[in-house]
């Protein structure tokens, strides 16, 4: 069942989401070449507690970061450790926060130092095809409809759609009703509605769609070794566009 959010728990995810928002900003500025990816998420962890919010990927489900942190190859759930990122690469960093009980979600891929145009070109697509995912994400269209815009951007720019992982709703909880694949075909499943808070992340790999999880039980890569990319905005449905709650 799809939950219907109210406006004063809207407020809510939007004051979790502005810190999610304020967590990429801050991020951008120190993601360098030498820097491990435990710096990276000690430094998160801080400013996400000092703002007041809870880093709401650590722990959960015994996930030992307080952020995601993805490089080259690695779809999702990158565990932070002493990998030092390099030149050339690119970090798709997933965070959580929790604040007051409610959550907000956002993922963005960052581009490390002098990268290959093949690498600008997968996150370019990967942040478009979102923006053209939420073209439909308006009362009226069906679920599906977001789904499929996402897959025949991609498809179309001769890259694939991660089908493994995929959206979701949110709310009081990290992960709620419904899924949001970001693929298929169009007019399928509920009808959106003014209410509905719905994180949407399309994951996009340079070569096959097929991923396999590393022995750490967490980080997915592609099957292939080629690079992937992630981006995602936690927006709620409104009786126009959609709200993006996790930009500033």
């Amino acid at each position: 069942m799809i939950e219907l959010k109210s406006q004063r728990e809207i407020d809510n995810i939007r004051k979790a989401s502005k810190i999610v928002a304020e967590a990429h900003q801050y991020i951008a500025k120190f993601v360098k070449p030498g820097i491990t990816t435990a710096e990276i998420d000690q430094k998160v962890e801080a400013f996400i507690i000092e703002k007041g919010g809870i880093p709401a990927s650590k722990g959960y489900g015994g996930f030992p970061g307080s952020i995601c942190l993805s490089i080259n190859e690695e779809v999702v759930h990158g565990i932070p450790g002493s990998r030092i990122v390099n030149d050339g690469d690119i970090v798709s960093v997933d965070i959580v926060v929790s604040l007051n009980g409610y959550y907000g979600d956002a993922a963005r891929t960052i581009a490390v130092g002098n990268v290959s145009d093949a690498a600008k070109k997968l996150i370019e697509v990967t942040e478009q095809s979102f923006f053209e995912g939420i073209k439909y994400a308006k009362e009226g269209y069906r679920l599906s409809d977001i789904s499929n815009a996402i897959q025949t951007y991609v498809e179309n720019q001769n890259f694939s759609v991660v089908r493994d992982y995929v959206g979701h709703g949110i709310g009081k909880k990290m992960h709620e009703d419904p899924q949001i694949p970001n693929f298929g075909p169009p007019n399928r499943g509920p009808r959106l509605k003014k209410g509905m808070v719905l994180a949407i992340e399309p994951m996009v790999n340079e070569g096959v769609f097929q991923v396999r999880t590393l022995g750490d039980d967490w980080t997915v890569v592609t099957a292939d070794g080629k690079l992937s990319a992630h981006y995602e905005n936690t927006l709620v449905i409104t009786d126009g566009d959609p709200e993006i709650l996790t930009v500033l």
